[in-house]
């Protein structure tokens, strides 16, 4: 099954798998991409939540193929296992959407807990790697694959007390970007034929933080749905033309 390249049926019969995808943007994403006509294939590591949103997806777009796959994305035989039996299952990956996330910060640069870099290096640096070396063939096969990577503004700029953060967000970019030459070097002459840009958002808002914060303003926020619907919007463009970007869905650092 082929995919179209442009217009509204760029993702119609198009698989992608969501990493992360039990989250308020995973949500979104599952959603967004079933209204779409894509095949989903979410991953987790939280069962219940995973189910939970494939759930959603499903029952907001009936007769759509969303499905579930609880994963440890630290381990990469695991991930390679998780694109393997995707590929295999529905013929073809055209995309991998990298949701997993994650914070920690500290009042000041010297209060910086160097636990918060444990942590932070495994869920937005280790994922990466694992989700990139494992897609990576799925998705050059596709013919119009695409890795997506959601960062943050603080990765180009990053302030006293979010050391860990960012300077993980900027190892997850610098890997990323190196996939895409990866992309662009499988290409040759006629350009790539897939694609690994990064989404560079200040940070997410969604329903639920509006309801508890209903006097917070969020000024720069991107909310989960213009993200989603972003996220979409990716293949719509050619590779050549995303590939190696970051694609700023906030003012650029």
């Amino acid at each position: 099954m082929s995919t179209a390249t442009n217009g509204q049926g760029a993702l119609e019969g198009a698989v992608i798998a969501v990493a992360g995808a039990a989250g308020p943007a995973g949500r979104a994403t599952l959603l967004r991409l079933a209204e779409a006509g894509a095949t989903v294939v979410a991953a987790d590591a939280d069962a219940a939540r995973l189910a939970e949103a494939v759930d959603a997806a499903r029952y907001a777009h009936g007769g759509a193929t969303v499905t579930g796959d609880t994963v440890d994305l630290l381990d990469l035989e695991a991930t390679r296992g998780w694109a393997d039996r995707t590929e295999k299952e529905f013929g073809r990956v055209d995309g991998l959407v990298h949701l997993v996330g994650g914070w920690r910060g500290s009042a000041s640069f010297a209060e910086t807990d160097l636990a918060d870099w444990d942590l932070l290096e495994k869920l937005l640096i280790r994922t990466v790697q694992h989700t990139s070396l494992a897609f990576e063939g799925p998705l050059g096969r596709s013919g119009n694959g695409r890795f997506l990577l959601v960062s943050a503004a603080g990765a180009s700029k990053p302030t006293a007390g979010n050391a860990a953060y960012a300077a993980s967000k900027a190892a997850a970019e610098a890997w990323t970007l190196a996939l895409g030459d990866a992309f662009r070097k499988a290409g040759g002459e006629d350009g790539p034929k897939a694609a690994a840009a990064i989404l560079v958002v200040k940070a997410l808002v969604n329903d639920q933080m509006r309801a508890e914060r209903p006097n917070a303003k969020f000024a720069g926020f991107t909310d989960v749905k213009d993200l989603a619907q972003a996220v979409s919007g990716v293949w719509e463009r050619p590779a050549q033309e995303v590939n190696g970007q970051r694609l700023w869905l906030t003012p650029e650092a």
